[in-house]
């Protein structure tokens, strides 16, 4: 029988004669943490206990499933007859018991769980530009165009806000250039092709209304279980530009809004980032400075990240030094690169004299990891061959029925099932434009009743300069990007404009 401690989180037996219990201590869960390992040696697993050793201690969790198979932590574990082997050879079959989880579903695309959406104006320039893979010249004309908006005062909630806004720019390009620097008819097309790549890629979806509040993450259920948040990721992973950018917007969201915490007994909030190197990938430096920077202190709101990936080196050196918790699972060495990451790996681990870190990590079993996390005042403990602990809830996903029952059970459907387009740019532009036209009929009228009474005898049936332009205008308002540049071209027609 295993007798286990209240403020720490069993992660399994080690290997080393005595068989000692390992645990993820509660106080010290916000100081981050990776889990590792090549595909099929446990990592999932791992990732599923870890969640529902948080979620039992009141902790609210936010995990990526990326490959569409943690869905079962709303179901109680089959109990299959390898995991009940595994709980017995570890002592701990008589706790050993299944469990559901309280767990809320989320898709970005809003077809798996409840929408994800946030808006243009609150993802900011620089995670749309590397979601868009700007180049350096097109992020500043992106720059530019969210300083015009700040300035008119225009709220870019979703992509044909942006639209409209990128049309007035291009139309007033050469007086925001003479302002702000060159603004290129070039630039705006190359992000108005990739805002239409985005958009073919779903994620239109994400930007909008009602915007998440992060709050909802942070709940807990009547026992007092944090609640555990699924975001399905399956389909999210062929766009990992889109992945990544909101995954570093969601920590960077909570740091702006969470409180400082202080020293605690356990976290606020727990994220797990499966294929973490998406994260990574090709980022520019700014951006790199920026993960670390959030990484970095976000642990001082009380938010603890794990990062889920094949090998550390996927991660860079500046945020793998924030990662004191680690479980090393199984890595291969067939290639010389594979053989330096794992020489990296074994010496980020405080040594154990009964084995050789690099010699181990490649003979690891399936369910088998190295496990080191911080203890007594926050250093490393020394790190233990250890087997996992079995799972309380299912391996494997739900089915479609028991996902739909836990969707329509949620008390947030009310609140994010439905889009709202509320009014922004889109339309504040369109209500000017409408006014402009407005207004060129009138001219148009005016002028013409002066021109009757000069020349009352006869009329020319050729148009004068003013009025094709006039009847071009018109012709432009009936559309909508027509109506989002009326604006600009009414300054040149009438040489005055009411705002």
């Amino acid at each position: 029988m295993t007798c286990l401690q209240s403020d720490g989180i069993f992660i399994g037996k080690s290997d080393d004669g005595a068989g000692s219990n390992q645990y993820l201590p509660l106080k010290w869960g916000n100081r981050h943490g990776l889990i590792a390992g090549a595909t099929g040696t446990g990592k999932t697993v791992t990732l599923q206990v870890l969640t529902e050793g948080f979620s039992s201690a009141g902790v609210p969790v936010f995990l990526a499933d990326a490959k569409g198979d943690l869905s079962g932590l709303c179901h109680t574990s089959d109990m299959q007859g390898f995991l009940t082997k595994r709980a017995d050879k570890i002592g701990f079959s008589e706790e050993y018991k299944g469990a559901a989880y309280p767990a809320v579903f989320w898709d970005l695309f809003g077809k798996q769980g409840h929408p994800v959406r946030t808006t243009i104006s609150e993802i900011g320039p620089l995670l749309l530009s590397r979601m868009l893979e700007l180049n350096d010249t097109q992020e500043g004309v992106m720059n530019i165009t969210f300083r015009v908006a700040d300035e008119q005062g225009l709220l870019l909630l979703d992509l044909k806000d942006l639209r409209a806004l990128l049309g007035v720019v291009n139309e007033q390009r050469k007086e925001i250039s003479a302002i702000y620097g060159n603004v290129s008819p070039q630039s705006i097309g190359a992000i108005q092709r990739a805002l239409l790549r985005l958009e073919d890629q779903g994620a239109d979806k994400f930007f909008g209304e009602p915007a998440l509040d992060l709050r909802d993450f942070m709940r807990t259920d009547h026992e007092g279980r944090g609640m555990v948040n699924i975001l399905a990721a399956d389909k999210l992973m062929n766009s990992p530009r889109l992945y990544g950018t909101f995954l570093l917007w969601m920590l960077s969201e909570l740091f702006e809004e969470l409180p400082e915490a202080g020293d605690s007994d356990r976290p606020k909030l727990v994220f797990f980032f499966d294929e973490a190197h998406l994260l990574f990938n090709d980022a520019p430096k700014a951006l790199l400075e920026k993960v670390e920077q959030v990484v970095r202190l976000i642990r001082s709101k009380g938010v603890g990240v794990f990062f889920v990936t094949q090998s550390p080196d996927d991660i860079p050196d500046s945020v793998l030094g924030q990662l004191g918790n680690r479980v090393q699972h199984a890595l291969r060495a067939f290639t010389p690169k594979q053989q330096k990451a794992i020489r990296l790996a074994a010496q980020t681990y405080r040594p154990n004299p009964a084995f050789e870190v690099e010699d181990v990590i490649t003979t690891l079993g399936v369910g088998e990891a190295l496990v080191s996390t911080l203890e007594n005042k926050g250093e490393p403990s020394i790190v233990e061959r250890t087997l996992i602990r079995p799972p309380s809830s299912k391996l494997g996903p739900v089915s479609r029925a028991e996902r739909k029952h836990v969707l329509n059970d949620s008390t947030l459907a009310d609140k994010y099932d439905e889009t709202v387009d509320n009014e922004s740019a889109y339309e504040i532009l369109q209500e000017r434009a409408e006014k402009a036209a407005k207004a060129a009929e009138k001219a148009k009228a005016e002028a013409e009743t002066v021109e009757t009474k000069k020349a009352p005898a006869r009329r020319s049936n050729r148009q004068s300069v003013g009025e094709a332009a006039i009847k071009s205008l018109t012709r432009a308002v009936s559309s909508s990007f027509g109506r989002s540049i009326a604006k600009a071209l009414l300054r040149g027609i009438l040489g005055a404009l009411k705002r």
